[in-house]
């Protein structure tokens, strides 16, 4: 017995979010037997976008039972039964977080009519619900309603039964195992064993083939399979549920990964890509002197100044927490690094953590000396250098050039032209733009990683 099922819920995450709407055709194998739905009130709001989706309004679920109230009914309903779904481990997760938060474990045997569909009807390009059916000629009423979609998937399950003489085989039940069962039903086993374990940059593409996101890895492969797993969030499952295509591009080196990650994501800005898109909140660092003569510090949003700050942060609570280091590590002063604001010496003066330059107690030359060795940690290399790293191959070397601090751009050599002088070795660079977020990227591989070679010139 089948009990093939639909769900509409407030969001894409069972952990957060609700269900709003159930509707379950019973099924003996050759027929369907009996029909059950509901609305159900989610005891939270439904959002604007899911209602014009699914035209499930806060006021239609108001007076609706909540799912405490018809758990029993499930139970007992689909007692013995197998949940088919398209997509079923999406709506099965959501039934059995409902029931997990009512203490109860809900356990079922499942079957998806997506992976079936792959198997049985190969070659199309999507398996989505709606585009599948109407390849089949299978007509949707209400979609994106629960009785609507089920009812499709009814029709579907029954097409895809009446073409095995003898119904599923073991074969087609098989699960997908492994590293390979969390992929989506736009994406083949195939489509992953195709990655390669390589650093490089990948990207993500939807149904139109506009790029959703990037990123870089040591291991493509490996970081695309812990993407198709990560359901800790509603924009990861969100993310997860569009991709229709993957790319790639192998750099060799993670350093060059990471900055043609960074550039890419500013030049094309795609959506799931939020941490390097929204620079302008970072925090950054700026230099200067007072009118003693002491170089100052001064932590500020960089949206707020036109100048270049000498190292970025995430957020003001780390920029402080980081200068608050820096300048204990340096005996700085609290007031000139703008830890502290006061007319008179700062606190650490007063515990004999400063010698004086809040107060003028303090040569300037000396003070300033600790001041640059600071400042001095926090650039890039201000000579002219060449970093070497690995190739796409043993038989290929990667560049990066950074000239008096800043950064030029990078390219490839082979190293059958190792014998090459600096000039033609310069003539493999791609030219780059030298922009804050590149450099500490720089800053930061330099500091805490090694490189094959850095020759200066």
């Amino acid at each position: 017995m089948y009990a093939i099922l639909d769900i509409e819920t407030t969001g894409g995450s069972p952990k957060t979010e609700k269900i709003t709407e159930i509707a379950i055709f019973f099924h003996d194998g050759e027929k369907v037997v009996d029909e059950w739905s509901t609305l159900l009130n989610p005891e939270k709001t439904i959002p604007y976008f899911i209602t014009g989706l699914t035209d499930i309004t806060n006021e239609m679920v108001a007076n609706a039972p909540r799912f405490y109230e018809v758990a029993k009914e499930i139970v007992e309903r689909t007692e013995n039964h197998t949940i088919v779904g398209h997509n079923v481990k999406f709506d099965y997760s959501f039934i059995k977080s409902e029931f997990k938060n009512l203490g109860f474990e809900f356990n079922r045997n499942t079957l998806c009519t997506i992976k079936l569909s792959r198997k049985i009807f190969p070659g199309h390009l999507s398996y989505s619900l709606g585009k599948l059916c109407k390849d089949l000629g299978i007509d949707i009423h209400d979609r994106h309603r629960a009785a609507g979609d089920a009812l499709a998937t009814v029709k579907l399950f029954e097409m895809l039964q009446s073409s095995q003489e003898g119904g599923f085989g073991d074969e087609l039940l098989r699960e997908p195992s492994g590293r390979y069962k969390n992929l989506n039903e736009h994406l083949t086993v195939e489509d992953i064993q195709n990655l390669p374990e390589e650093c490089g940059t990948y990207y993500f593409f939807d149904e139109s083939q506009q790029l959703l996101y990037i990123g870089k890895s040591k291991d493509i492969k490996h970081r695309v399979l812990s993407h198709l797993g990560n359901t800790t969030t509603k924009r990861a499952m969100e993310l997860k549920q569009r991709i229709h295509s993957i790319s790639y591009e192998l750099t060799g080196s993670e350093l060059i990964a990471l900055l043609k990650e960074s550039k890419e994501i500013k030049d094309q800005r795609p959506r799931y890509n939020r941490a390097q898109k929204r620079s302008s909140s970072y925090w950054g660092l700026y230099p200067g002197k007072d009118e003693y003569g002491y170089i100052t510090f001064a932590l500020k949003k960089i949206s707020e100044t036109p100048y270049d700050p000498i190292t970025l942060f995430n957020n003001k609570k780390e920029a402080r927490e980081a200068l608050t280091k820096m300048v204990g590590k340096n005996w700085l002063c609290q007031k000139l690094s703008g830890l502290y604001q006061t007319d008179g010496a700062c606190f650490h003066h007063s515990i004999r953590q400063c010698n004086g330059a809040c107060i003028q107690g303090e040569a300037v030359s000396t003070y300033n000396k600790r001041a640059e060795a600071l400042l001095d940690s926090l650039q890039l290399d201000r000579g002219n250098l060449l970093i070497i790293d690995s190739g796409r191959g043993p038989d290929e070397r990667s560049l990066v050039r950074i000239e008096k601090g800043m950064y030029m751009g990078y390219g490839y050599l082979s190293v059958n032209d190792a014998y090459l002088g600096i000039e033609e070795m310069l003539e493999c660079i791609q030219p780059a733009l030298d922009i804050r977020d590149i450099r500490q990227i720089l800053r930061n591989w330099l500091k805490n990683n090694r490189v094959e070679k850095i020759l200066y010139y």
